[in-house]
C-alpha cells in the first residue's frame, strides 16, 4: 500500500486532529456563546476538515488552517440558523475576535515551543521531576518517596526548577522577538 494512500491520509489526518482538537474546541467555544451550538459547530467543522483534508499541505499550520474553516463554520452557522446572538451578529465582529484569538494563539504557541526547548535543556532529575508532578500530576508526596527526597526538598526544587524554566521561556522569547 502507498504511503500517500486513503489509509495514511485518514491516520494523518486523525494524528493532526488528536493533536490540536482541543485548541480547535476552545477556539469555538470562545466564538459561540451556546454550548450545544458549539459542539454541532465543532462536529460540522471536523467533518468538512476531513473531506478538505487533501487541500491540506503537509508541514504548515493544522490550527491555523482548522480555524479557519471553523469561522468559516460558525458565520454560516449564524447566518442560517439565526440562532440566539453571539456577542454581536456582525460578521465583523466575529472576524475580529476570531483574529485577536489567532494572534493569542501564535503567543501560546510560541510560549509552549520555548518551554518544550527549555524542559529539554533541563538536566534529566529536574525534567523527571517536572514530567511527574505536571505531566503525570503525581502529588508532592509521591514524588518524594520516588525521588528518595523529602518533601520540603521537592517543593524546594520544584521552585528553583519553575524559576529557572520561566527565565529560560522569557529568554527564548525575547531573543525571538529581535
Amino acid at each position: 500500500m502507498a504511503d500517500n494512500g486513503p489509509d495514511q491520509a485518514a491516520e494523518n489526518y486523525l494524528q493532526l486532529l488528536n493533536q490540536h482538537e482541543r485548541a480547535l474546541s476552545a477556539y469555538v467555544y470562545a466564538l459561540v456563546n451556546d454550548r450545544h451550538d458549539a459542539e454541532d459547530i465543532i462536529q460540522s467543522c471536523k467533518l468538512t476538515m476531513w473531506k478538505q483534508f487533501a487541500r491540506f499541505e503537509a508541514g504548515s499550520h493544522f490550527v491555523a488552517w482548522a480555524r479557519r474553516i471553523a469561522l468559516h463554520q460558525i458565520l454560516n452557522y449564524r447566518r442560517s440558523a439565526r440562532r440566539k446572538p453571539l456577542y454581536s451578529t456582525d460578521p465583523a465582529f466575529i472576524e475580529a475576535v476570531a483574529a485577536e484569538i489567532d494572534r493569542e494563539g501564535e503567543t501560546l504557541s510560541a510560549r509552549s515551543e520555548a518551554l518544550q526547548e527549555c524542559l529539554r535543556q533541563l538536566p534529566e532529575n529536574q525534567r523527571r521531576l517536572v514530567l511527574l508532578r505536571y505531566y503525570e500530576d503525581h502529588d508532592i508526596s509521591l514524588i518524594a518517596q520516588e525521588t528518595e527526597r523529602t518533601e520540603a526538598a521537592v517543593y524546594k526544587l520544584l521552585s528553583r526548577v519553575r524559576s529557572a524554566l520561566n527565565d529560560c521561556v522569557t529568554a527564548r522569547l525575547s531573543a525571538s522577538a529581535t
